[in-house]
């Protein structure tokens, strides 16, 4: 009889400890995103999850559409800075026009960056500080685009509008200044439409 009890209040004992355990793990609840794992001819790509922020735009920006309320950050990989104050010129829309690479003695800058279709809209920024005649976009794969911004060393800020339409491969003329510019910094708003898209931008002279 005695060890009946012993082992009834031992059994009590360990439910009321288990019992404000159990309420907790309810109330704490944490959804964690999977990771994705893309499987590819002789390649596997590890997708991590990413995180999304708020869309900031200056507030002399000429695009007065809604725009997505969230994107990726991709800061640049080459910090320049923007030493005049900022004038944003009015919004450009693009006519987009198909050409080919610019000879390689003629390109003076390039860069790249590959978005995926779960990343959403990704916020890209290049930093360029050279100068040059014109800027071209190179997209292997499908995008949509929303808008770019290329700002020059004088602070003026010129704002490219796609119309967040949907563009396939190939290489198109972005933004032409034939009397010479320094472009400081290309800032790009794009979706993915593929499983994965890069976009390259160069500056030719």
């Amino acid at each position: 009889m005695k060890n009946l009890a012993l082992s009834l209040f031992s059994f009590a004992i360990l439910v009321t400890l288990l019992t404000p355990l159990t309420t907790t793990a309810q109330k704490r609840k944490v959804v964690v995103r999977p990771t994705r794992v893309v499987v590819r001819p002789n390649k596997v790509v590890v997708r991590r999850p990413v995180t999304h922020t708020r869309l900031v735009v200056h507030r002399a920006h000429p695009i007065r559409r809604v725009l997505p309320n969230t994107v990726v950050v991709r800061p640049a990989r080459r910090v320049v800075a923007v030493r005049a104050p900022l004038v944003f010129l009015p919004r450009m829309v693009w006519a987009p026009t198909v050409v080919t690479v610019p000879a390689g003695d003629r390109l003076i800058w390039q860069d790249t960056e590959t978005i995926a279709i779960d990343d959403g809209w990704v916020d890209t920024n290049f930093g360029v500080d050279a100068s040059g005649n014109a800027l071209f976009l190179d997209i292997n794969g499908r995008a949509d685009l929303n808008f770019a911004e290329v700002t020059f060393i004088n602070g003026n800020v010129q704002v490219v509008d796609f119309n967040e339409q949907a563009y396939g491969s190939g290489v198109y003329k972005l933004l032409d200044f034939s009397d010479g510019r320094h472009v400081k910094t290309v800032r790009m708003l794009a979706k993915s439409l593929s499983d994965e898209t890069k976009l390259a931008v160069y500056l030719s002279k």
